[in-house]
């Protein structure tokens, strides 16, 4: 399937690992001009150059590039670095890609009101900030695509996360409210929601419920449970929930727009 996207310009936030580079991947591989983001300089360069190897014959036919910088996209002159670099390279930015590092597992005692605000502006702030950058010129050119990264838990609040259930739902409420204003232009706004994937992320998150319950399971003992509670009886694979990402910034998803899609193997238990 052609999703239209050659010639289009892409920023990924958060694009060293997981679903980040999961999605550049499948952006560049559509022949797209890619900029990628993320805090660690050593792993996004990696990615970077792993991505470009992969997709050079693609992008060879596209005319389509890939650059990098280290930013820290919870900072306010990080975001300002981000965009100012990937407009310099790229000349605009059609897809804007937002994502973050999950905010800390723990229940609410353990978290005090430093913690709620590094989540805010790690979750939250890059999100808003981000797109008021890049929203602009998508309306003047009466074309683009914004795709927030969320979570399954704005949908069913996963135990243990009160973090991450609340500051992405906010997301989500941002999110749908800017689809509505922004949908005349010819721009649209969607969220995507990973279940558990395998990523190092959802390592992570087996990891801190492993110790939450006293060391006597084992991350692998974890990772089988999570896969019990999907109907699909596995986790998902970083390429799967990157196919939808790339469908959503494409052509064909022009009448999609203030949606929140799950790509969890049926672990959300709700009807809508």
């Amino acid at each position: 399937m052609d999703l239209g996207l050659r010639g289009r310009t892409a920023f990924v936030a958060a694009s060293s690992r997981g679903l980040g580079r999961a999605i550049a991947l499948e952006l560049a591989r559509e022949g797209v001009s890619l900029f990628m983001c993320a805090r660690g300089g050593d792993a996004l360069r990696a990615a970077a150059a792993a991505i470009a190897d992969e997709t050079k014959t693609v992008r060879a036919s596209a005319g389509a590039n890939i650059s990098s910088a280290v930013a820290d996209l919870s900072t306010a002159d990080g975001i300002a670095s981000a965009v100012d670099t990937a407009l310099e390279r790229l000349g605009r930015i059609d897809i804007l890609v937002t994502n973050a590092g999950g905010p800390p597992a723990g229940p609410f005692e353990s978290h005090d009101w430093s913690a709620w605000q590094r989540a805010v502006d790690l979750t939250l702030r890059s999100a808003v900030e981000l797109t008021r950058r890049a929203l602009p010129g998508m309306r003047e050119r009466k074309w683009g695509r914004v795709i927030n990264v969320t979570s399954i838990a704005v949908k069913q609040p996963v135990d243990n996360l009160i973090l991450s259930n609340a500051v992405r739902s906010a997301v989500t409420g941002f999110a749908r409210t800017l689809a509505n204003e922004v949908a005349a232009d010819g721009v649209t706004v969607n969220n995507i929601l990973p279940g558990y994937t395998r990523t190092e992320r959802v390592e992570e998150l087996a990891d801190a419920t492993a110790a939450r319950e006293g060391g006597s399971r084992s991350r692998a003992d974890i990772l089988a449970r999570f896969e019990g509670q999907i109907p699909m009886r596995r986790l998902g694979e970083p390429s799967e929930f990157a196919a939808l990402a790339a469908f959503l910034a494409s052509e064909r998803a022009s009448y999609i727009t203030g949606q929140s899609i799950a790509v969890d193997g049926g672990w959300i238990r709700s009807l809508l």
